[in-house]
């Protein structure tokens, strides 16, 4: 079965043909980030307008790529939550016009869902799993028992991760996107010379996070946890500040691992692309970590028309006054007690 898949969740048009679930025929994404620089963030309507401009030559080069046709797709699915709501429409505009013009059936997933399934299109993962996502605009713990279906355990307070990596990057005039930067330099200093408090949360937060403490204490009181005979650089200051935004990743992760007795892990999402949390997660000795690859810790269609192979038999297809939500429709638990 080939399905092709569309995610336009934020700034970036991504169009992908899998098929049965893991064979990626293409995966073609357009990044509107240049236009974005100048902000240092995300510009919804900036976005939207790119997707526009982007999504015809996307669907067709995925295609070409795929050396298909659109005949010979079985199904489009496509993220319509949670997201940018004028960039998710452009996303689902484009695949209702694609299953109705082509008698197709129409699938609407979950884009956490979609993360969740990443490294499922290059790794064999027996269920049950923890699956950490981390990204720009997500930090979530879950508890994974089957395709699309998970309970969460654990998200953020305020900041997301690679947020406060962003804001951080902001101040300091490093740049955007911060992440990739804030990486590069940690590289180059000393992660003695500062040491940042890692900040965890107890009681009924024991699994959530919070990064506005971290991100203060790095803005405006650096000085204050700076070790003597040490000087606060560019490079100082990202070293001490990534390890610290981490630990409270993989120590939360960990402690609920050992809570429930699964000790396989996931990680996806964008800020999976940072080499201390590839590093510190997949050299654990601790618990089985499960890496996507690069290419697919951002967000893409492949993890999109990948997961949608395994929930069209769970799920109802779209008709053609599917909308879009900015957060997860359904939060409600099932019987399992998983969220679908």
């Amino acid at each position: 079965m080939k399905i092709l898949g569309i995610d336009t969740s934020c700034d970036d048009t991504s169009v992908a043909i899998v098929e049965d679930g893991n064979k990626v025929l293409s995966s073609v994404l357009s990044s509107s980030i240049d236009a974005h620089k100048d902000f240092q963030g995300v510009v919804p309507e900036i976005a939207a307008r790119k997707h526009l401009e982007a999504i015809l030559y996307v669907i067709d080069k995925a295609i070409k790529d795929a050396d298909t046709s659109l005949d010979e797709i079985d199904l489009f699915a496509v993220t319509n939550r949670p997201g940018l709501l004028g960039s998710l429409l452009v996303g689902v505009g484009s695949a209702k016009a694609l299953a109705f013009s082509l008698n197709k059936p129409l699938l609407a997933l979950d884009h956490i869902a979609a993360h969740i399934y990443s490294p499922h299109l290059t790794n064999n993962i027996e269920f049950p799993y923890i699956a950490l996502v981390v990204s720009g605009g997500h930090t979530i713990i879950t508890e994974v028992h089957d395709y699309g279906e998970y309970k969460v355990v654990g998200t953020t307070l305020d900041d997301a991760v690679g947020e406060a990596f962003d804001k951080v990057a902001k101040f300091l005039n490093l740049g955007y996107p911060g992440g990739p930067i804030i990486d590069r330099l940690a590289k180059e200093g000393n992660k003695e010379a500062i040491k940042y408090p890692v900040i965890l949360l107890n009681g009924i937060d024991e699994y959530n996070f919070s990064y506005s403490g971290l991100k203060t204490a790095c803005v405006y009181s650096t000085k204050k946890y700076l070790k003597e005979g040490y000087e606060a650089t560019n490079e100082n200051i990202a070293a001490a500040f990534q390890i610290s935004a981490i630990e409270p990743l993989y120590i939360k992760t960990l402690k609920y691992s050992q809570k429930i007795g699964i000790k396989r892990v996931t990680l996806s999402g964008g800020v999976a692309c940072n080499s201390y949390l590839r590093e510190r997660f997949g050299n654990s000795k601790d618990f089985e970590c499960y890496l996507p690859a690069l290419k697919y810790t951002t967000d893409n269609a492949a993890m999109v028309a990948g997961l949608a192979y395994y929930m069209k038999d769970k799920e109802s297809f779209a008709d053609y006054s599917l909308d879009c939500s900015s957060r997860v429709l359904n939060k409600k638990y099932n019987k399992n007690k998983s969220i679908k």
